[in-house]
């Protein structure tokens, strides 16, 4: 899988550069334009729902229905939902699935909750999705092709080459990709009504306008606005519904069309107006909204500022009132980058995973886009080096991908990667001996003066300086009996102080297989330096140093259960304490946590660069702690930026941009840690030998096809009990939360703050579920 997934790279790439500029320049920018938005309704039973916001929560489903509030799998993030008569569809993050579920499945007392997916792919993402009556079309966001289904029944057959979409009673109308943005209209099998109105409303468009910028459907008319800035409707008018007020080029930015009227959000105060069908002509107190929705003969509003929802119109909602859902996000949470005019208000605090919601643009119609699956002609100047670093990440990858792969084989022949990891280290740009290099215009110095012989080293914050004697008498002369792992510069024994205390000494390697001094001296300078200022119950701590001539030695407090790495690949039978799945949860949370500590509290921040299970520890209580910052450099002035220099870190573990563009983020530790949580669940190393071939695999390929495909279960650590009810709940949470963070674009990837708020939220399922107390004997983590 893994050649696959190189192979592809160039390909894939090349693609998305396109979907890319599409989106950035011909997508509508404005919410609320197209049946799939942030609130949706089904007007069968009048049940309302919307994508909650939270910069810690899932941006989740919840839904109004029967005066009760339910929840759409909590732990799922979403693009966006659309409903039809009497069911919803939502888009989950990242576009590989699309699920629906019966609005009537939700009311008190008919039993859990289970969306069924209808569509559900690990390389095809569907960009927008719309629901009619009773049927729902997607989009593929790479081709532009459409495919549609009746969702509970059997699908129907693919359509293609649209840009958007929007669905009405029995039928469906999008914008060609290739046709001057013409109307294109089609009607579900048999239903020669809306046959008739599809055929009606193509002509109308085809007639009346050169091409449409946007497209919304009610039952039997369409209404969109068009290049030039007009808003046009065309099909049934027997209630005056295609009589549309008239304005200024762009007067209105948001549209819903019910059964026999219209509305449209007025761009100058953001309040409503309505025509047609006797409905009411704006909402009565001139609220300001940011997206509209229609039932039949009703509209819900998402208002501007609180972004809470409210509902007006007949029968259900008359009066109007607010609709007790939490706050909602005005838009669909993207990547930075695809933002040209930057993000909306507070957008920081409405989406997770370091995402952000679009401002809108100005009223300037966007240019055409290229065809789809040809190479863009120039990205504009503020995505330039991102096109072409993606080019170049494709063209080294490919590169890197041999390389690696031949590094992977001879690790496997010669049984290195199987019993321990091989470290790459950074020969090519060396660390100078108390300089942290991040780029040629940049470094850190961390120096204290020293009497005695002429040297430099760290701040000591705290730190004890030993006698080398002390140490040697404290390992039985280094003995290596009292070895017990390696480090990033050289050989961990397990010692004892004069006083007692128990201890883990790192020494650096002397002797025939004496490294660089230069590296040597770099990697104790560099683990000295931010563990002498580091404190976190979730990091090892330092106790203390010996520098003597050339011997470099540190000291830390002993963690009586080892590494993770060895419970979970040494042994036949992983150790009881982490025979649970509640456990290994807890053990990833904690890891997490101390990760996040380093990102996000450490000042300056910190990148490890070499997250692995070995580098994660478990004190006597069975707490995780990070450990062995060697490797480790001050993190980028910006939070999206990167330092440029060779990779460094450990096969199976390095994040691929960092391998490829040497480009290192705190993404490039997401990376590693996604790589531990695959290994806690399927129990395979990050490297290991395919069970039917023989041949080297990843984890990552080995297991996130299965995870992306619902087929989790196929790769669990069989040592492990099968996971039950909310137990299962919580290790299909981490396993998706570890796919993302094993995604080849490190901006698709969550940050280590959403990851601890996830994995939280798994370890709560077992409270929940059980109580504070394992079945070992191990507290659940306080939320």
């Amino acid at each position: 899988m893994r050649g696959e997934r190189r192979s592809s790279a160039t390909s894939f790439l090349a693609s998305a550069l396109v979907v890319i500029e599409f989106l950035l320049f011909a997508a509508p920018k404005a919410d609320g334009l197209g049946s799939m938005s942030t609130v949706a309704v089904a007007y069968g039973t009048g049940t309302v729902c919307g994508i909650r916001s939270g910069r810690r929560v899932p941006q989740s489903i919840e839904c109004v229905v029967g005066g009760a509030v339910v929840q759409v799998l909590p732990s799922v993030s979403f693009n966006g939902i659309a409903g039809g008569r009497d069911f919803f569809c939502g888009l989950r993050a990242g576009g590989l699935q699309l699920l629906c579920w019966e609005a009537l499945a939700m009311l008190p007392g008919n039993g859990t909750l289970s969306p069924k997916r209808i569509y559900n792919s690990a390389t095809m993402p569907l960009a927008e999705a719309t629901v009619g009556e009773s049927h729902v079309c997607a989009i593929h966001n790479a081709t532009g092709a459409v495919g549609c289904w009746r969702p509970f029944r059997d699908p129907a057959v693919d359509l293609g080459g649209l840009r958007s979409i929007t669905a009405g009673r029995g039928f469906s109308c999008g914008i060609s990709v290739a046709e001057n943005r013409r109307v294109l209209c089609w009607a579900v099998a048999g239903d020669g009504a809306a046959t008739a109105v599809a055929s009606d409303i193509q002509a109308g468009f085809a007639q009346s306008t050169a091409g449409l910028l946007t497209l919304v459907a009610g039952e039997s008319h369409a209404c969109g606005v068009a290049v030039d800035g007009a808003l046009v409707c065309h099909g049934k008018n027997d209630s005056g519904q295609l009589n549309a007020p008239q304005g200024p080029p762009f007067s209105f930015t948001g549209l819903a069309l019910g059964r026999n009227w219209s509305c449209a959000i007025r761009k100058s105060n953001g309040t409503t107006v309505c025509w047609g069908g006797g409905f009411p002509r704006s909402y009565p107190n001139d609220t300001s909204f940011e997206s509209i929705v229609s039932g039949d003969d009703f509209v819900c509003g998402l208002t501007t500022g609180k972004l809470s929802v409210v509902c007006w119109g007949l029968n259900r909602f008359n009066p109007a009132r607010a609709v007790p859902l939490p706050q909602i996000i005005p838009g669909r949470c993207t990547r930075p980058a695809e933002c040209q005019c930057g993000p909306y208000p507070d957008s920081e605090n409405l989406c997770s995973a370091s995402l952000m919601i679009c401002a809108l643009c100005s009223d300037q119609p966007p240019p055409p886009p290229p065809p789809f699956l040809s190479p863009p002609p120039s990205l504009s100047p503020s995505g330039s080096s991102k096109s072409k670093g993606l080019i170049a990440f494709a063209a080294i990858g490919s590169l890197g991908a041999l390389s690696g792969i031949a590094t992977v084989v001879y690790c496997m022949w010669s049984g290195i990667c199987c019993c321990r990891q091989q470290r790459i280290h950074n020969s090519v740009q060396p660390r100078i001996a108390g300089v942290i290099t991040t780029s040629p215009s940049r470094s850190s110095v961390f120096r204290r003066q020293r009497s005695g012989t002429s040297s430099t080293k760290p701040i000591d914050r705290g730190a004890e300086e030993f006698s080398f004697s002390e140490l040697s008498a404290a390992t039985n002369g280094f003995a290596a009996e009292n070895i017990i792992g390696a480090g990033s510069f050289g050989t961990v024994y397990r010692g004892k102080l004069s006083d007692g205390r128990e201890v883990a000494i790192k020494r650096g390697e002397i002797g025939p297989r004496t490294k660089k001094f230069q590296e040597k001296e770099s990697a104790f300078q560099s683990e000295l330096a931010f563990l002498s200022r580091l404190h976190h119950k979730h990091l090892v701590s330092l106790v203390g140093f010996c520098e003597e001539l050339e011997e470099r030695l540190l000291v830390y407090e002993f963690m009586h259960n080892g590494a993770l790495y060895d419970h979970l690949h040494t042994r036949n039978e992983p150790s009881s304490h982490i025979n649970s799945w509640r456990t290994r949860i807890r053990i990833a949370l904690d890891a997490a946590r101390g990760i996040e500590y380093l990102h996000n509290y450490a000042v300056p921040p910190i990148i490890h660069r070499d997250i692995k299970s070995s580098n994660i520890l478990l004190d006597i209580g069975w707490t995780a702690r990070v450990s062995d910052f060697g490797l480790s450099l001050k993190g980028p002035d910006a939070e999206d930026g990167h330092l440029n220099l060779v990779a460094a870190g450990t096969v199976g573990y390095m994040d691929p941009e960092y391998y490829g563009l040497q480009h290192l983020t705190t993404k490039s530790d997401v990376y590693g840690f996604g790589v531990v949580m695959l290994e806690m669940l399927t129990g395979k190393r990050a490297i290991h030998k395919d069970e039917a071939t023989g041949t080297p695999v990843s984890v990552v390929d080995f297991a996130v096809g299965k995870i992306i495909s619902d087929e989790l279960t196929a790769i669990l650590d069989r040592r492990v009990a099968p996971p039950q009810g909310a137990e299962a709940e919580a290790v299909e949470l981490m396993a998706y939360m570890a796919a993302h963070c094993v995604n080849l674009d490190g901006r698709e990837r969550p940050s280590m703050t959403d990851i601890v708020a996830n994995l939280e939220r798994a370890v709560s399922r077992f409270s929940e579920s059980h109580g504070s107390i394992s079945s070992n004997g191990i507290s659940s983590v306080s939320l």
